[in-house]
């Protein structure tokens, strides 16, 4: 008996892992948005997000997660930001840490902000995680758009973050 459920769970780890590395998450295309959130990792997160705002897709930027030490000077250099458009439209968050506190950050910068939708922009194989902790911090009213950058990842990225993921559905369940 113990045999059978033991194989059952493992089979059903097995498809979850493949329908996790097989259907990752895709761009999200022209929605317009009150905001973009960008938590910083991957590449291609930021440069996405400022094309989003350069397109007129979104009237602001959060990027949640920004080192303490990166100044906005820096920031502006280093993705070629004008000083106009870091003033009015660009936030550098400093407060996250991991996916979790960027979801907390991200709220907070919501609420503060009278934000009412909003478009995720992460890393394909980051998406669902980065949905699912942010799933539990927003207001029920703040409409979410997941537009995912398209990577290349690794089995070890996608065994890592599939293991990432569980926990974080594991840690929800547990907070109902």
């Amino acid at each position: 008996m113990i045999s059978r459920f033991i194989a059952a769970l493992v089979l059903v780890w097995a498809f979850g892992f493949l329908w996790f590395a097989i259907a990752l998450p895709q761009p999200a295309g022209d929605a317009r948005t009150d905001a973009v959130i960008v938590p910083t990792g991957a590449a291609g997160r930021i440069p996405h997000g400022l094309e989003v705002l350069d397109e007129g897709l979104a009237k602001a930027l959060l990027v949640t997660g920004v080192d303490p030490e990166v100044t906005p000077r820096e920031f502006a250099a280093e993705f070629g930001v004008s000083a106009r458009q870091m003033q009015c439209c660009v936030t550098l968050g400093f407060a996250a840490v991991d996916t979790r506190s960027n979801a907390t950050e991200t709220a907070k910068w919501v609420r503060e902000n009278e934000v009412s939708s909003l478009r995720l922009v992460t890393t394909d194989w980051h998406m669902r995680r980065a949905t699912s902790e942010l799933a539990r911090m927003l207001p029920e009213d703040v409409t979410v758009v997941h537009d995912a950058v398209p990577s290349q990842p690794d089995l070890g990225t996608l065994f890592l973050e599939y293991h990432k993921l569980l926990a974080s559905w594991a840690r929800g369940l547990t907070e109902l």
